[in-house]
């Protein structure tokens, strides 16, 4: 299962946007990284830089790395509608991306791990993929016998408070299972990228 390993602060401080969630040492310092941190002037960025850091934050953020990231951009443009907004709908239904939306996991990092070790099914059949692209009604929910997982257990608890949260997922505490109701529209996706940038990256 391929994702990111590096050093995450550092890649958040290079990007200039917590992408792997909150971290005190990148509140400590939201500067880029190097020898001479926030005192060394930068250069004025061309637009290139400034569209690859948003793809970058994208991939980061959602743990996809490059081919994979392309693919789903290329999914996205043959779609009619917004490529940039479909794109994001895209990332949204990610298997993995949901199951941390709904709180069954603290991170999509963990997210990805619990859904690998098939702890996760969908629409009552065992899922390891999570990359698995969900649909409108799709039915996400712990497997019978990873209901007792420590993990799985906590994440549910610390989340409790925040069932509901995203209008487009529904959240049964009782059954601990999820309803993806549909596509979300950009405007309620909470991620700072400005998928314009993306879009215009790819078609140059």
């Amino acid at each position: 299962m391929a994702r990111y390993n590096g050093p995450k602060v550092k890649k958040a401080r290079a990007l200039g946007e917590a992408i792997f969630g909150y971290n005190k040492y990148f509140e400590r310092k939201k500067y880029p990284p190097g020898q001479h941190g926030a005192a060394k002037r930068r250069k004025q960025r061309s637009d290139y830089a400034i569209q690859l850091t948003e793809k970058q934050k994208a991939k980061y953020t959602y743990g996809v790395l490059e081919r994979q990231f392309r693919r789903m951009y290329d999914m996205a443009a043959r779609k009619s509608g917004v490529t940039g907004e479909i794109l994001f709908q895209l990332l949204e239904s990610r298997l993995d991306n949901v199951v941390y939306r709904l709180g069954i996991a603290k991170s999509r990092d963990a997210a990805r791990q619990i859904v690998g070790h098939k702890h996760i099914a969908v629409n009552g059949v065992v899922t390891n993929i999570p990359s698995y692209l969900l649909k409108a009604g799709d039915v996400v929910s712990v497997r019978g016998k990873s209901l007792n997982h420590p993990a799985i257990e906590a994440s549910i608890a610390d989340n409790a408070k925040d069932a509901g949260k995203y209008s487009w997922l529904a959240w049964n505490n009782d059954k601990k299972q999820g309803i993806y109701l549909n596509n979300p529209t950009r405007d309620l996706i909470p991620e700072k990228i400005n998928e314009r940038l993306i879009v215009e990256l790819y078609n140059k």
